[in-house]
């Protein structure tokens, strides 16, 4: 569960112990934007000094501090560019910065772009179903352990969404998004831009319930399985292909588009044209 940032402790990841045979010296840190979200109220906004063990890499000194390697974009090494990977000697003077959100023009990516699969964890239920709504792969459960959210992450490459900064810590963990607004819609606005994902091409392709693909299907073929008004009233049905729930056009899709719609003109950009096509409802 997400802790509170401000009586969150640094996480000591990494030891910054002065013991025997161990050469400490200090390093100056600035960290920028929201990524002061995740220090010591005492570190925000301001460069300070901290000590470093001499095979200290950037990586550990950064999550020592209390933030995810993840939500780092970029790291300045004494006004040079570096590499997480870095290893420190102390004396340096560090500047740490966030992800900078895509232009809106890079959403209008079309199908061939690669989008990244995502997992969100157990907290996320409305961000996973307005992902699924967009057509973005994304797995969860409301069960997911942070076990399993990492394991998953690790072996299918998917990026994992949260509002826990211990799990982005967790070394299985390559790339991540801790969500900084609480509201479903503001969550997956900063999804959106951080990745530029093409939010419209892909709209009603996937099943809400358990992020299976949408296929088209006989109208014959699911007569004893939708209300008999509904199937009566509607030639397009459809199925998804993991859990075979039945989907069609209706009231519910026709509010959904236009809550994408409204999603789409708040992002900015251009809406694809493939998202005025059919719906998959």
């Amino acid at each position: 569960m997400a802790a509170c940032m401000d009586t969150l402790p640094a996480i000591a990841v990494y030891s910054l112990s002065s013991g025997k045979g161990s050469n400490v010296a200090d390093a100056a840190f600035r960290f920028h934007a929201e990524l002061n979200n995740f220090l010591a109220p005492r570190h925000r906004a301001r460069r300070f000094s901290h000590p470093v063990s001499q095979d200290a890499t950037l990586k550990h000194m950064i999550e020592a501090l209390g933030v995810p390697h993840t939500e780092v974009g970029s790291v300045l090494l004494d006004s040079v560019e570096a590499p997480l990977s870095r290893r420190l000697q102390g004396g340096e003077s560090i500047d740490v910065h966030p992800h900078a959100d895509l232009p809106p023009e890079k959403f209008c990516a079309g199908d061939e772009a690669p989008v990244p699969r995502f997992i969100a964890d157990a907290h996320l239920g409305q961000l996973a179903k307005q992902m699924r709504m967009l057509g973005f792969d994304v797995l969860y459960r409301n069960d997911f352990s942070d076990a399993e959210v990492a394991s998953l992450a690790e072996q299918e490459e998917r990026v994992v969404l949260t509002r826990d900064r211990d799990l982005l810590i967790r070394k299985q963990i390559e790339r991540g998004c801790y969500l900084h607004p609480v509201a479903g819609n503001e969550q997956l606005l900063q999804v959106i831009r951080r990745f530029g994902l093409p939010h419209g091409s892909r709209a009603l392709t996937r099943c809400l319930n358990c992020n299976g693909l949408l296929r088209r299907v006989a109208k014959e073929a699911v007569a004893d399985r939708v209300p008999t008004y509904s199937w009566r009233a509607y030639s397009h049905f459809f199925e998804c292909d993991e859990c075979e729930q039945v989907y069609w056009e209706g009231s519910h899709v026709v509010r959904m588009r236009q809550r994408i719609l409204h999603l789409l003109e708040t992002i900015g950009g251009c809406v694809p044209s493939a998202f005025k096509s059919e719906p998959a409802g």
